[in-house]
């Protein structure tokens, strides 16, 4: 690809439809990644121009320019590292004021801005009719009308944003007021004559957000002694002034000039209200009448969550036999190989061990894709504002239930994202006791466990067990954050305040983008981590061979076997022969499984184990689920294939394999659900927290799901399941 002409940033606050605006300038051609050295999510994409290829990075949502959370900061320290050509401020036109906050810092830090009027069909579907050049000639900048999800205006707004008469950066002027104004004036020619960070930030931002007590910024004066100390000063003695004259402080002060800066210029003929449409009911707030109801919106969410686990089964089940055959094909290739190692590790590791995960991806395609429409069409965040009643009687936060949702909350997620979501919330505690408890839902990594022990042990109760399982998981999450926050994370409860998105209809094109993406990580992951943790255990269980004094009578009496075959002609003697072959090819084979590496370590902590049900293979898997939660059923099959001659169905074979039962399987399901984060979840959890804590989640997470586990076993068996 040739080098890209100009880099365009897009931002906007969250919900305003900035990454369906990007979806629609890029589609496929987009990349997805982490900015270095930080977790938060970074998206570039490149768009071909009449003028030629243009790079468009996909910022973090951000409702300001002050370094609140690690979103607003990135998005920030792009803008002026990076200094893109420009950018495109993507608006909710629904919200129009609120999103001209950000509009008006990026301006005071002298970017040059296109706004993309987001979501106008929405708004004048209300009967307001915005005045787009009225706005761009007050605002002195371009506008272009845009409705992300079906296209229109998308590449005018680019356009408009590559051909921006303004290209050098020019700070807008506000004034703030007899109080502030004239400390602002001292301390930007304080910091012009002590030529500090010129190159870099607009003299007079640099005076705003230290007014407004950026900790970031602040941090940068330390270098400076002379001039901290009296940049501090002046604030400390606005500050004193401000409370003491009109009871506030500098930052809210600052924050009232700038809506009354937008507010001027809304007033003067941007927004009319269209006389036949005035009485027109907003359908969001009809719908939210009832979705968000105290008794009926529960009700609600529980049976909207039902519906997409009994769709997701229905739908599913004809494409999951598709590549369950299709496994079962290669397999049947694979066993015309000559006897040994290879056809070995092809069937048993390979095949067995990624056809165990991969034959479950039409059902997680099909739940991802209910799980982006929720997310899209603006219902997850009424999940959220309904959830946060709740979450409070538990020591946790409303905004704990969008990383509890990206996490698995609704089956399908992953703990990572979940836990980098935390980082939103502004009570340490609180974050810290959501990033523990998250990894409690039900991730996209998990959900193939369930699906193999409900399709072997509760066949026509498919959707019951995920939907089951599913408020478990919420269930124990919240009891252990009770637990932690009555305990070793004490603390208030900070408010909880959420803006609930207009209602939209997905895109087509969004739907399949935002499903694939998840898909394919998942199949990206079966082929890579999944496939060589896979031929790992796979070695583990087939070395050290069983000693040659213990396979030799097994070989002499299948040799004997043999001879007979060959001699034998009549067809019912030769079948009691191949029986009896088989049956010591098995043993000959879980002989050697109890001897090989993997066999005596699953032997040696089975005695703990057993307590909950499981037995020595199934501890082979819950260890190497420790690395990658893919890898239990991955490795079950790979265990179970090992030691069956028969070529079934593998959750006919794991219904059949003995000391398997209903009680086992739900204590299992239980134990998979919560117990030990995975390797990538504890690194993510200490980048967040501490070493302490991650190593915290994994032995107290643990011990919960044994503890939990053990007594569903017990209780199981003793009412004889």
């Amino acid at each position: 690809m040739s080098e890209a002409i100009a880099t365009i940033a897009l931002a906007g606050n969250p919900n305003a439809g900035k990454t369906t605006l990007f979806n629609a300038l890029t589609g496929s051609r987009q990349h997805v990644g982490n900015y270095p050295g930080i977790t938060v999510e970074k998206k570039e994409g490149f768009v071909d121009m009449p003028s030629g290829a243009v790079r468009v990075i996909d910022l973090p949502g951000t409702y300001s320019m002050t370094a609140y959370s690690q979103e607003e900061l990135v998005a920030r320290d792009f803008l002026v590292k990076e200094r893109p050509q420009g950018i495109i401020n993507v608006i909710d036109a629904t919200s129009l004021e609120r999103n001209l906050y950000l509009t008006v810092q990026f301006l005071e830090l002298g970017i040059p801005v296109t706004l993309a009027l987001n979501m106008v069909d929405a708004l004048e579907s209300k009967g307001i009719r915005i005045d787009s050049d009225r706005l761009a000639d007050l605002m002195r900048l371009p506008v272009v009308r845009t409705v992300a999800r079906s296209g229109l205006g998308v590449r005018e707004a680019l356009q408009a944003a590559l051909t921006h008469p303004r290209k050098s950066w020019e700070p807008l002027f506000i004034s703030y007021g007899p109080d502030l104004d004239p400390v602002l004036g001292e301390m930007t020619k304080l910091i012009s004559c002590a030529g500090f960070l010129a190159d870099t930030y607009p003299p007079r931002w640099l005076a705003l957000k230290f007014l407004e007590n950026d900790l970031v910024v602040r941090q940068l004066f330390e270098a400076d002694y002379e001039l901290h100390r009296r940049m501090r000063d002046m604030a400390d003695e606005v500050a004193r002034h401000c409370e003491k004259t009109l009871k506030t402080q500098p930052e809210f002060l600052i924050a009232d000039y700038r809506y009354g800066y937008i507010s001027s210029i809304l007033r003067q003929g941007v927004l009319t209200v269209m006389p036949d449409l005035q009485g027109r009911a907003d359908l969001s707030d009809k719908i939210d009448a009832v979705l968000t109801h105290q008794v009926a919106g529960p009700a609600i969410m529980l049976a909207i969550l039902y519906g997409l686990f009994s769709v997701t089964f229905t739908l599913g089940e004809i494409p999951m036999g598709w590549v369950e055959t299709a496994f079962a094909w290669l397999a049947e290739l694979a066993g015309k190989m000559p006897p040994g190692l290879t056809r070995s590790l092809i069937i048993d590791g390979i095949i067995a061990g990624v056809g165990g995960v991969l034959g479950f991806v039409p059902l997680i395609l099909i739940m991802f894709l209910g799980i982006t429409f929720l997310e899209d069409s603006g219902y997850m965040a009424r999940m959220a504002y309904m959830l946060d009643r709740v979450f409070r009687i538990f020591g946790l936060h409303g905004s704990s239930v969008v990383p509890f949702i990206i996490s698995g909350g609704i089956p399908g997620g992953c703990a990572v994202p979940g836990v980098m979501a935390a980082r939103t919330l502004r009570s340490p505690k609180e974050k810290l006791a959501t990033l523990l408890t998250a990894p409690f839902m039900a991730c996209g990594a998990k959900v193939p466990v369930f699906i193999l022990l409900a399709a072997a042990f509760f066949p026509e109760h498919g959707a019951r067990v995920m939907f089951l399982i599913t408020l478990a998981g919420w269930a124990a999450a919240l009891v252990a954050a009770k637990m932690m926050r009555s305990t070793i994370i004490r603390g208030p409860s900070t408010p909880f305040v959420m803006e609930l998105p207009p209602y939209r209809m997905p895109t087509a094109m969004g739907l399949v983008l935002h499903t694939w993406e998840r898909g394919w990580q998942y199949i990206r992951k079966a082929g890579t981590v999944i496939l060589a943790i896979a031929v790992l255990i796979w070695a583990m269980m087939t070395f050290p061979g069983l000693p040659h004094e213990m396979a030799a009578p097994y070989e002499a009496e299948m040799a004997g076997i043999q001879e007979q075959l060959q001699a034998e002609t009549g067809e019912a003697a030769r079948g009691e022969l191949e029986a009896s072959l088989a049956a010591l090819e098995l043993r000959l084979k879980e002989e050697a499984l109890t001897h090989s590496l993997a066999g005596r370590l699953g032997q040696a902590i089975e005695p703990v184990t057993a307590w909950a049900g499981f037995d020595w293979r199934t501890n082979i898997a819950l260890l190497g689920g420790i690395a990658a939660k893919e890898v239990i059923v991955s490795t079950l099959a790979t265990a179970h294939a090992l030691s069956d001659a028969e070529n079934t169905d593998f959750a006919a074979r794991i219904a059949s394999a003995p000391g398997w039962n209903t009680s086992v399987a739900v204590s299992l399901m239980i134990f998979v659900l919560l117990y030990s984060p995975c390797f990538v979840t504890v690194v993510a959890i200490a980048r967040e927290a501490s070493w302490g804590w991650a190593a915290f989640s994994v032995v107290f997470n643990t011990a919960f799901a044994f503890a939990l586990a053990t007594a569903t076993y017990q209780l199981g068996m003793s009412m004889g399941w």
